[in-house]
């Protein structure tokens, strides 16, 4: 990270520090196991431990630290048969390796720690949290039951079996995993609070479990284990065609629960041949299709011990998978986040009854009614209405999104689908059997539990909605993996998309968790030859890999892990699939030049109808190529750096000189014109240094001018718009980038704002000016790339970026521009929150911000005109400044 240093300045500055009214007690939060809180399928052998300080008293540090952990919580509180315990001298707060003796599998670990700060203070102990290790193949005892014979039928099925517990239950443990989806019952209550378990993986490699502590569900006497499984992404409905069973075609339960009873004994429940299995009301289920749900074949209580019908039911078949592929979550579950009503319920001019949400949003909607038997309800949803105020789903392309309900009768029901999603903002109500008012829809809106890591707010409302349109998109997307869209035929993890858009999803949201579960994926799915599939995990066709900018996910994010979360561990283990690209690249090369494969290229750049005049923005796609391979053999070489691997480090380095030697001989003119003269083409060439540090300004105003000759608009696509903005800001042209950012007519950002979006378009103009949609084959209202914008928003708005791993040295430097007169932010780090409020009063800029402990902060304070900055150094605290 590069400093400015103090600027002359004829403005006087007033530095003002604030005296809070009473000190706060040093003490220690937010304790977690590798990115998680309270684990119970911990993977590796050596758990990391992390937490953050919180004290009343400016510039704090953690001086050392005092770890301990045991078996039982009481021995904990008490000091005694400690499993371990160290004191160390240490500032480390963040990710602190377990040492002590083997941890065994299945086995809780309770842990506290209190640390010492330089001022003398000692904290109190902190609450006691725990982990839990996963099991070893050796410890499964469950068998995996199926239905019997050819698993052909579209309904889901039952399983069942009630056990006798001679004792009164002081822990259990269940662990479940599924080929295909499950939901799983304990005595008639759901397991967890999550969905689409077991998540999606690369299957053929490996299958997660899941780990509840299930010791409230359970009792002595009869308890009732059952479970409903569905095809999922693993035998149903995969990618664009009709491709199903991509990785199975028989569905499967594997089901544990190992108990302790307070007697100190233990037993072990599992699936085995003994359980029955049948069908129910669910008749079909699919991602893309929505479900089929006959009120009128349901078992009642077909999920507890009261249930004595079971004897019609069928014994189960046995399937012989083993164990050796099953891990542990390392991700968080997809779950239930809030609960939206419907604004209002239309006629539409075609005559459809059409709920309208205010939001485009992912989940389902719960629907209240009651109506005879055979009474049939039908939602259909969709993302936007056509010009004429219709309901619109031709850019759905094959995917039905539609739920269908058949009542029992007329008990007042609330029907909502099990293992099926969808995408909407409208839905459209048939066969509803009374008067539908707003209030009998709610919108369930679910995606993978992260937790919302930062806030942004400007003076410009526009600017407002937009970054809510890319939390929203967010949302929609990071479904289990990082989707490009949530509601088409369609709904992959693109590995480009993925790329593009991972520094402002890490800013918006932890996801800490969520990209070191895909990552596994992202290594499992690598081709043997160094390649990246398109998708991941990879349901396309062995040729459809090696694209660059798609490819490099496998470089950047696992960079971008480390940069945010000062994850050493995700680069060594993301290594090998780091080189295994490179080379990969390498290995296609002539004489350092990457000029050869299928790409996509700077995918949906600006591309005008009726282009006579060469307006369209069409960027070589293999100049584009070189800037990313040049890209990614940096970040081998910044990796090979922090894991202290010499060899590969020098070697990558000599390769990344030649690499950008053959881009400037092939690319670059004498005079220092591209031949794609482009945004995109001088966006790449300046945010990867491909040119000679004395051509690089002259190449920033050939930029600039582009976009001027543009009328200020971008043109840029997937691969060149998170770095637009950036590109300018590093060269002295912030003030253009404020001019792209605040442009409201097409192709900008704020475009599809003014058109009412309330999530981030696919395209540019989805919805053009007058109305009509782009083509429908591909025109997705909910995807992510272009929210890439989110991160130079945060970065020079707020002005919050980290300078150095996991934000222990920080930098606060917001931008004057656009108009603005006031923004604030704040970002909730590895150490705890950052925040920046700034505003401007007449020819005063304010500034006020909070640096969590532990951590160091360099504040660059504009004058109100931002025509210079001070550059003041400052520890943990509040800090307010006036210039």
């Amino acid at each position: 990270m590069k400093f400015l240093t103090s600027l002359k300045i004829t403005a006087s500055i007033l530095l003002l520090f604030s005296v809070a009214a009473t000190a706060q007690k040093l003490r220690v939060t937010d304790l977690q196991v590798e990115h998680q809180v309270n684990p119970l399928s911990v993977v590796p052998q050596i758990p990391r431990m992390s937490w953050k300080l919180v004290s009343g008293e400016k510039n704090t540090f953690q001086k050392s630290y005092e770890l301990r952990v045991a078996h039982k919580e009481g021995d904990l509180g008490k000091g005694k048969n400690l499993v371990w315990h160290t004191i160390k001298p240490s500032q480390q707060s963040l990710l602190v390796d377990y040492e002590g003796p083997e941890l065994k599998p299945g086995e809780r670990y309770y842990w506290q720690v209190r640390v010492k700060d330089n001022h003398g203070n000692t904290s109190d102990w902190s609450n006691t949290e725990y982990w839990q290790m996963g099991l070893e193949s050796s410890g499964w005892k469950a068998k995996w039951i199926s239905v019997t014979g050819p698993d052909t039928a579209l309904a889901s099925p039952l399983f069942r079996k009630t056990y006798r517990l001679p004792k009164t239950v002081a822990k259990a443990t269940a662990y479940i995993t599924a080929r295909g989806l499950y939901e799983a019952y304990i005595n008639g209550k759901k397991v967890g609070d999550a969905y689409f378990t077991p998540g999606w993986t690369s299957y053929k490699d490996h299958l997660q479990y899941q780990a509840y502590d299930v010791t409230p569900l359970m009792k002595k006497g009869a308890n009732s284990f059952a479970a409903i499984l569905a095809d999922g992404w693993y035998k149903g409905r995969v990618a664009f065609t009709d491709r199903k069973a991509f990785y199975g075609d028989t569905r499967a339960l594997l089901m544990q629960v190992n108990i302790q009873y307070t007697d100190g004994t233990k037993e072990t429940l599992i699936s085995d041949g003994s359980w029955k299995s049948s069908y129910g009301p669910l008749l079909k289920s699919s991602h893309y299709d929505g479900e089929v749900y006959d009120a009128r074949k349901e078992k009642e209580g077909w999920n507890t011990t009261n249930y004595s019908e079971d004897n019609t039911w069928q014994a189960v078949g046995l399937q012989n998978y083993g164990y050796d592929n099953l891990i542990g979550m390392s991700g968080p579950m997809v779950r239930k986040q809030e609960r939206i009503k419907a604004i209002k319920v239309l006629k539409t001019p075609q005559g459809d009854v059409v709920a309208d949400f205010g939001q485009n949003l992912v989940g389902w909607v719960e629907i209240r009614t009651k109506g005879p038997a055979n009474s049939k309800i039908v939602l259909s949803h969709t993302e936007v209405l056509d010009k004429a105020g219709n309901f619109y789903t031709e850019n759905l392309r094959s995917a039905k999104q539609q739920n269908t309900y058949y009542l029992k009768g007329n008990d007042e029901q609330t029907l909502s689908p099990h293992f099926s999603f969808q995408g909407f903002r409208y839905v459209k109500i048939e066969g509803y059997p009374q008067e539908l008012k707003p209030e009998d829809l709610t919108a369930v809106v679910i995606h993978s539990d992260m937790k919302p890591s930062s806030t942004f707010k400007t003076s410009n409302a526009l600017l407002n909605q937009l970054h809510h349109n890319i939390v929203w998109g967010q949302k929609g997307n990071f479904v289990d993996v990082p989707t490009d869209c949530p509601q088409r035929d369609e709904r992959l993890g693109w590995t480009g998309d993925a790329q593009a858009f991972y520094y402002t999803g890490a800013y918006n949201m932890n996801v800490s968790g969520f990209f070191t579960k895909w990552l596994k994926d992202v290594k499992a799915d690598q081709h043997k030859d160094g390649s990246i599939p398109f998708v991941v995990p990879d349901v396309l066709n062995q040729g459809d890999a090696g694209a660059c900018g798609w490819g490099d996910v496998c470089t950047i994010i696992p960079w971008g892990m480390y940069s945010t979360y000062g994850d050493k561990r995700i680069l060594e283990t993301q290594f090998s699939s780091m080189k295994g690209w490179v080379d990969f690249i390498s290995s296609r090369s002539s004489q350092h030049l990457w000029n050869s494969g299928s790409h996509f290229g700077d995918w949906l750049f600006y591309r005008p109808d009726d282009d006579n005049d060469g307006r369209a923005a069409v960027t070589d796609k293999y100049m584009i190529a070189q800037c990313f391979y040049a890209h990614s053999t940096q970040l081998l070489v910044n990796a090979a750096e922090v894991l202290g691997k010499k060899e590969e480090q020098e070697k990558y380095k000599a390769l990344l000189e030649q690499i950008k030697n053959a881009y400037v001989k092939e690319y670059l003119t004498p005079n220092g014109r591209l031949i794609s003269s482009t945004q995109t083409a001088y966006v790449l060439a300046l945010q990867f240094d491909m040119l000679p540090e004395n051509l690089r300004e002259q190449a920033a105003k050939r930029l600039v001018q582009n976009i001027r000759d543009y009328g200020n608009h971008l043109t840029t696509g997937f691969l060149g718009t998170p770095y637009l903005c950036h590109v300018l800001s590093r060269y002295g042209h912030t003030n253009v980038a404020y001019d792209l950012l605040l442009k409201e007519s097409y192709p900008s950002w704020l475009y599809p704002v003014k058109m009412g979006a309330t999530t981030i378009w696919e395209r540019w103009d989805g919805i053009k000016p007058d109305g009509s949609f782009q083509t429908p084959v591909m025109n997705s209202y909910n995807h992510y790339a272009y929210g890439a914008i989110g991160d130079w928003m945060y970065k020079n708005i707020s002005g919050i970026q980290a300078a150095a791993p996991g934000y222990k040295k920080i930098v606060i430097k917001p931008t004057v521009g656009g108009g603005l007169t006031s923004a604030e932010g704040s970002y909730d780090s590895e150490y705890g929150i950052v925040r920046s409020k700034w505003n401007i009063e007449g020819s005063k800029f304010k500034l006020a911000v909070t640096i969590p402990p532990n951590t160091t902060a360099e504040i660059f304070v504009p004058d109100s005109r931002g025509e210079s900055y001070k550059q003041f150094s400052v520890n943990s605290g509040e800090h307010n400044f006036e210039r």
